[in-house]
């Protein structure tokens, strides 16, 4: 297992997996900041080994798992590295949405759509005392400076190259969301916060579709439009419709929010250095709202 590290490798074999000896079998798609691996057992058993190569989030990510799994589909938690740096999840089967969504005719891109939304939904019924974001295991959101301040947020210096009309398009946007946003700030709801086909697997099941949940490292307590901001921050497709139509009933100015809301992660993403494919994304989003 050259991938891991020697202190992941022996805490794998001696206390997540009992003895077992697991090899790499290859890396999965996923995550722009971890990595997931995909172990095998000589018992035939496989699994996940989700490696933080930034902010350890393991244990954080466990009791997410472990909250949310009687409500949506989710990875079953193995065990979590002390420390946090190494997740182990049993392999669920399925096929990446992001993989799908190449192939699938719109009527059947659609109807993945639904069942993605009612996943969503679901998420979002998850409540908290307060909003915030999760720093440990025990999930009592801790309150982050400058979530209540849209222009500011936006002004931070980006690791990106935008010209002078980017700034301003995106300034100018942010001034208008800000009121949305104080409309919606006592908001303490479960949000996945990168809920998007990249990080959810698909298999059918029946006439329909089974829809599981991956990666909830930036997960917060909040309002669940940031969710859906999420999902229109690349435009309107026929997945997109779909999610919309599953989701259910929207509050009257539910888009608005929720674009404004999205302009806090987009924002942060723009403080990191570009990197494709995400980079090509971004810039998609940003033409869009300056247009």
């Amino acid at each position: 297992m050259h991938e891991v590290t020697e202190r992941t490798r022996h805490w794998l074999e001696t206390v997540a997996l009992l003895g077992k000896r697991p090899v790499v079998e290859r890396r999965l798609s996923g995550g722009y900041r971890n990595e997931n691996l995909l172990l095998a057992c000589a018992d035939g058993r496989r699994y996940v080994l989700r490696r933080y190569l930034g902010e350890a989030r393991a244990e954080v990510e466990a009791a997410l798992a472990r909250r949310v799994r009687p409500v949506v589909p989710v990875a079953e938690v193995v065990a979590a590295e002390p420390g946090g740096s190494a997740l182990l999840l049993e392999f669920v089967p399925g096929t990446a949405v992001e993989e799908l969504l190449r192939e699938l005719p719109s009527h059947d891109a659609e109807s993945l759509g639904i069942t993605a939304g009612r996943v969503l939904a679901a998420i979002g019924t998850i409540r908290f005392d307060r909003g915030g974001f999760f720093t440990d295991a025990t999930l009592v959101p801790e309150p982050v400076a400058g979530t209540g301040d849209l222009p500011g947020w936006v002004r931070a210096d980006p690791g990106w190259a935008l010209t002078a009309a980017d700034r301003d398009g995106l300034l100018a946007a942010a001034e208008r969301g800000a009121p949305l946003i104080a409309r919606i700030a006592d908001e303490s709801r479960l949000v996945h916060s990168d809920f998007n086909p990249k990080n959810l697997l698909a298999e059918r099941s029946g006439d329909g579709w089974r829809v599981t949940v991956l990666d909830w490292e930036f997960a917060f307590s909040g309002s669940p439009l940031a969710d859906l901001g999420n999902v229109l921050r690349f435009g309107d497709t026929p997945f997109t419709g779909g999610v919309l139509a599953g989701y259910g009933p929207l509050p009257g100015g539910w888009r608005e929010t929720a674009r404004a809301l999205d302009l806090f992660a987009l924002a942060d993403l723009l403080t990191r250095a570009p990197q494709r494919p995400l980079a090509d994304a971004i810039r998609t989003a940003v033409d869009r709202i300056v247009r």
